[in-house]
């Protein structure tokens, strides 16, 4: 039975995790919840956590619906999360960490500092394979009740089944429209978009403190993106791997030294 740690960054409360947590579980896998205590949306890859006396804090847990399945809340990042449980803090190693289910996409440059996707990351550096999962909120006045974690956590748990074929340590991050299951149009896989779906800008700049403030980039959605794909209703998938080399050509960097 393949044993996943299901992690997030919105924290361990966050309703799409418990989501996430019951339909692995339902669909058979060895599943293990370690998240972090408190919302750590844009930790990226971030390896930090709150210690006493050189030990990370850690509390359990008991989540809703999901009797037997041990739950961990960390006083620390997703990354951290899923780095402790590769090296046995939560029991036996996951060999898939499956992270989220994401308030929002992670689409275009956003997967840079995504916390869900860090951790995932940070799972396949170290030997997992692993799967970011987000629900685009397309529709900001939406409770947390009211959105379809349930459509997410159908596609997520499809996917597990492919990454036995993938290369080691591969990453899958997936974005699902914020719709029925019946309503998706299919899922694709994507290339990421140069824009996500906010930009950052400076509001104000002062003497001593800068004030910024998130917009709505209104960006052109290029054809094939995961933005542009989510917004015609597609549920989108990009491989990605922890680490690699870009394939450029340097100069001769030895010629370069005595240029100086």
């Amino acid at each position: 039975m393949t044993r996943v740690l299901i992690t997030n960054d919105d924290g361990i409360e966050a309703p799409g995790l418990h989501r996430l947590a019951l339909a692995a579980a339902k669909a058979g896998f060895d599943v293990v919840v370690a998240a972090p205590a408190r919302d750590s949306s844009g930790a990226s890859a971030a390896i930090s956590a709150v210690a006493q006396d050189g030990r990370i804090i850690v509390e359990e847990r008991k989540l809703p619906d999901l009797d037997g399945v041990p739950a961990y809340a960390v006083t620390g990042t997703p990354a951290m999360a899923a780095l402790i449980a590769t090296r046995g803090a939560f029991g036996d190693p996951p060999e898939v960490v499956l992270s989220g289910i994401n308030r929002g996409a992670n689409a275009g440059p956003a997967v840079l500092h995504s916390g869900t996707v860090g951790a995932a990351l940070t799972g396949a550096a170290y030997g997992c394979q692993g799967l970011a999962v987000s629900l685009d909120l397309a529709d900001g006045d939406l409770t947390d009740d009211d959105r379809h974690w349930d459509t997410a956590a159908v596609y997520a748990v499809a996917l597990l089944s492919l990454l036995d074929g993938l290369p080691q340590s591969t990453v899958l991050n997936l974005n699902v429209p914020d719709l029925p299951a019946d309503q998706v149009r299919g899922l694709c896989r994507a290339r990421f978009g140069r824009f996500g779906q906010v930009q950052m800008r400076i509001a104000e700049r002062g003497s001593g403190f800068v004030r910024t403030a998130l917009e709505d980039s209104g960006a052109h959605l290029e054809p094939g993106t995961d933005m542009a794909l989510l917004a015609d209703g597609y549920a989108t998938v990009t491989p990605l791997q922890p680490l690699g080399e870009a394939a450029v050509d340097l100069p001769d960097l030895a010629d370069l030294l005595t240029a100086v």
